[in-house]
C-alpha cells in the first residue's frame, strides 16, 4: 500500500456520518425560542461547515445570528447560558460559546450579534476576557472549506487526537493552509509531511490571525511552551519510518 493510499485509508475510517444536520434540526425550535423577535438566523458552523470534522472531535458548532438591536452583548451570552442551565443541557462556558451536552452529542452554542449596517460580520461575547471581538463566521467557514486543503486538515486534526496534544481547531485548520500555502500542488500523503513538517519548524514563530479579524491573532490562542510541544510532537512523527505510527 502506498502513502497515499494509507492516509486515504485513514480519512475514510475517521468519516464522520451527518448527524450535525439531525441536531441543529433538533434545537434548533428551542433556540429560536429562546432568541425571539431578536433572531435573525442560526446555522451549522465549525468543522462540518468547514468539511474538517472527524470521528473523534465531532463536537457540533451552532451560531445564533442576534439582530443589530440587541441592547447587550455580556446579557445575550449570560442569557443563552441560563436557558440552557433551565432546559437540562449541562452548559459550560468556554470563551465566545457555550457547550451543552444534547442526547449523546456535545455542542458548541456561539452567540453574535450583526454589527450595524452588515450581515455577516458579528460581535461575539469573549467571557473568559469580559469583554468583546469582531468576526466574519461565513468568511471563516469559506476560508477553510474553500482552501482545498480540508483532507490534510482532517489528518493533522486525527495525528493531534492520536498523539493528544493541545491544538485548537480553527488554529490548526489555518495553520495548514499557511503551511501548504506556497508548496507545490504533490500527493496527499507529502502534503500531510509538509503539514507536520510546518508545525516542527515554524508553529512557534508563525503569526496567524482570523480572515474574519486581523486583530484578531488566533496563533495567541496557544502559549510558546504549548507551541513548543506541538513543534517536538511533529518532529517526532517526521522521524518515524512507518505512516501507521503517526496516523491510525
Amino acid at each position: 500500500m502506498t502513502p497515499d493510499e494509507y492516509v486515504s485509508q485513514i480519512l475514510a475510517k475517521h468519516t464522520v456520518t451527518a448527524t450535525a444536520e439531525i441536531y441543529y434540526g433538533m434545537l434548533d425550535p428551542y433556540l429560536r425560542q429562546w432568541a425571539g423577535t431578536y433572531l435573525s438566523r442560526t446555522f451549522i458552523s465549525g468543522a462540518y461547515a468547514k468539511g474538517t470534522a472527524i470521528k473523534s472531535s465531532s463536537d457540533i458548532d451552532i451560531f445564533i445570528s442576534f439582530k443589530s438591536n440587541y441592547p447587550n452583548l455580556n446579557g445575550m451570552y449570560e442569557s443563552l447560558y441560563q436557558y440552557a442551565l433551565n432546559q437540562g443541557w449541562s452548559p459550560r462556558k468556554q470563551n465566545v460559546s457555550i457547550r451543552i451536552q444534547y442526547a449523546s452529542a456535545k455542542i458548541d452554542l456561539v452567540p453574535g450579534r450583526i454589527q450595524e449596517g452588515y450581515l455577516n460580520w458579528h460581535s461575539l461575547y469573549r467571557s473568559k476576557q469580559m469583554t468583546w471581538t469582531q468576526s466574519n463566521i461565513d468568511l471563516q467557514i469559506a476560508t477553510v472549506k474553500n482552501s482545498s486543503r480540508t483532507k490534510e486538515i482532517r489528518a493533522i486534526k486525527i495525528w493531534r487526537n492520536l498523539h493528544d496534544l493541545e491544538f485548537p481547531s480553527f488554529y490548526l485548520e489555518l495553520a495548514v493552509i499557511e503551511g501548504l500555502k506556497y508548496q507545490p500542488t504533490t500527493t496527499l500523503a507529502d502534503n500531510v509531511w509538509k503539514a507536520l513538517t510546518f508545525i516542527s519548524q515554524s508553529i512557534t514563530a508563525t503569526r496567524i490571525v482570523d480572515p474574519g479579524n486581523t486583530n484578531n491573532v488566533i496563533s495567541d490562542d496557544l502559549t510558546v511552551s504549548q507551541k513548543v510541544v506541538l513543534s517536538l510532537a511533529a518532529a517526532n512523527s517526521l522521524r518515524e519510518s512507518n505512516w501507521n505510527r503517526i496516523i491510525w
